[in-house]
């Protein structure tokens, strides 16, 4: 268990930083909720929660349901993933760098007495005070930049821009209930078209409409209970790219590329 990587969140953009390290060699673990709400699926590590064991690219991550089948899903070169959404392993983990990959716009529990070095992506940390180092996460010229002090740039709530669509590619729930989706992830779409129902706590049913026409890159999936304002699916106008629903996206290499130089460049651990 020694000089190990723990990431904390196991979405897309976290699967892509996940990826990354193990194919740099590193050992990683994982730790997710109990129900993990992924819109791209396809390359999120956190299915593993409902599969048992998923593969992206090459890569495997395994579930785990106790710290020892963690130590021995590490032996056999695959990802280990913990139910563990508040941290409480990371102490008996014991790992050398803390990566906190959640993504929800706000701190909500990583510190720099975690590990050796604690590294956050995106705004809610600021580098040199809750966390180490800092990634940013906002698309642009930085992206992927290590901050070393300070803050990344603020959250602007509008999704990046793909071919000139941006918060046109983005649906969100319009009310609370559980999703019954019609559609798969690599379909071409049309919009108005229905993808999805949503079955309130009345019983109604709501339809969830395509914004565009495009290839849906990335639903919720079937029969998760959503909330109002979450976000549930994800269009990419591109037509002609139906692989980039089943790859790691231009962002999480970018992100991933800065996490791993901040790893490497702090000189706290060894590759293998």
């Amino acid at each position: 268990m020694n000089n190990i990587i723990l990431v904390r969140g196991a979405g897309d953009l976290a699967s892509a930083v996940i990826h990354k390290l193990h194919m740099c060699g590193f050992k990683v673990v994982a730790l997710e909720i109990e129900k993990p709400l992924a819109i791209r699926r396809q390359v999120a590590f956190c299915e593993a929660v409902y599969e048992g064991e998923v593969e992206i690219e090459g890569v495997s991550c395994k579930l785990c349901n106790s710290i020892s089948q963690v130590k021995e899903t590490l032996k056999i070169n695959k990802v280990a993933l913990y139910i563990d959404p508040k941290g409480e392993s990371i102490k008996e983990i014991n790992p050398k760098v803390v990566v906190d990959c959640i993504l929800a716009k706000k701190n909500i529990g990583t510190n720099r007495d975690m590990a050796d070095l604690t590294i956050g992506l995106g705004p809610g940390f600021c580098a040199g005070e809750d966390v180490d180092i800092v990634i940013e996460t906002m698309r642009g010229h930085n992206l992927g930049r290590v901050i070393r002090m300070g803050k990344p740039k603020e959250n602007t709530g509008i999704p990046g821009e793909i071919n000139g669509v941006s918060k046109d590619r983005v649906v969100y729930s319009q009310v609370n209930g559980i999703i019954s989706i019609l559609c798969d992830i690599g379909d071409i779409v049309k919009k108005n078209q229905v993808l999805a129902y949503i079955e309130d706590n009345s019983g109604n049913k709501h339809e969830v409409l395509a914004s565009i026409d495009g290839l849906l890159r990335g639903i919720i999936r079937d029969g998760a209970y959503v909330k109002s304002n979450l976000k549930i699916l994800d269009i990419d106008p591109r037509l002609d790219q139906v692989k980039n629903a089943f790859t790691i996206s231009d962002k999480g290499r970018n992100i991933a590329g800065g996490v791993l130089e901040a790893i490497l460049s702090s000189k706290i651990l060894p590759k293998y």
